[in-house]
């Protein structure tokens, strides 16, 4: 795990960690809410024999600093931004799952020449998300501060293995129990607690100008997502990949909303023929 400081600008000095392998092209891999770096290590270990890959903890998030800010999707650009000029690296192919498909897609919107390619896993399209009954619940203000007390990591194992179509014990352990106190710790959850109140003007007062904005975006678009997510359903899949204008969508069967690690050799193969700028294999 590295750490870079921002420099410049209004994140001056926020600290973000990173983890990074392989030499090559760039792959900038972005986790979903709740996510970190390490979440990524097989697409991580699957793609550095042939790319520079790179997943961080946005801020917020897993080791990276937890600042007192408005938590929107345009936050989240702007330290995607700064993390790439950090390394010097003028341009990328973005990898995100989840929320971080709404962090990379906000990033792509504003910056286009940075993004070389755009794979989104089981993500969240900004323009093409409906809040879920959970997000609503979470983002209201007196329970979603009564929630964000709670530390258990129990009932955190439960949630999530909700969020499978097989739950695997080993891998949902691993998902909660890395570095368990930085990523629950009270600044952690007023963090995740913020993401879902601040992004929400993002999702739903901001839907018409994000669908007219992909609907020019030129950027090479891949999709991944199960047919089985109960976060992001397939729906909502099948509509933005209706609105990007290069898009290509793999569906997975027996897949909830983590693709990457439900279906690890398909999802790799696919985003490694991807960001190499191949067709992806059917």
């Amino acid at each position: 795990m590295a750490e870079l400081r921002l420099s410049g600008g209004a994140l001056d000095g926020l600290a973000l960690h990173y983890v990074s392998a392989g030499r090559g092209p760039a792959v900038v891999l972005l986790h979903g809410l709740g996510g970190f770096a390490e979440s990524w290590r097989r697409t991580v270990e699957a793609l550095a024999p042939r790319h520079t890959v790179i997943a961080l903890d946005l801020p917020g998030f897993g080791q990276s600093a937890k600042p007192s800010a408005h938590y929107n999707l345009g936050f989240f650009a702007a330290a995607v931004g700064g993390f790439l000029d950090g390394l010097g690296l003028g341009s990328a192919s973005l990898v995100a799952h989840s929320m971080g498909g709404a962090v990379a897609v906000a990033f792509t919107l504003t910056r286009p020449a940075r993004v070389e390619r755009l794979a989104l896993v089981g993500a969240l399209v900004p323009g093409f998300y409906h809040l879920s009954l959970p997000y609503r619940l979470g983002a209201l203000p007196l329970l979603g501060d009564a929630l964000a007390l709670g530390r258990s990591a129990r009932l955190y194992k439960a949630a999530l293995a909700r969020c499978f179509y097989a739950p695997d014990r080993d891998e949902i352990d691993f998902l909660v129990d890395h570095c368990y106190d930085d990523r629950t710790s009270w600044p952690a959850r007023v963090a995740f607690l913020r993401t879902l109140r601040d992004s929400r003007d993002d999702l739903v007062l901001r839907a018409s100008d994000y669908r007219r904005a992909i609907g020019s975006l030129d950027t090479p678009v891949l999709l991944l997502h199960g047919r089985q997510d109960p976060v992001v359903p397939a729906s909502y899949c099948r509509q933005a990949t209706t609105g990007f204008r290069r898009a290509e969508v793999r569906w997975l069967d027996d897949c909830g909303h983590f693709p990457q690690l439900e279906h690890t050799a398909a999802v790799n193969e696919w985003l490694g023929a991807f960001v190499a700028g191949r067709p992806a294999p059917r």
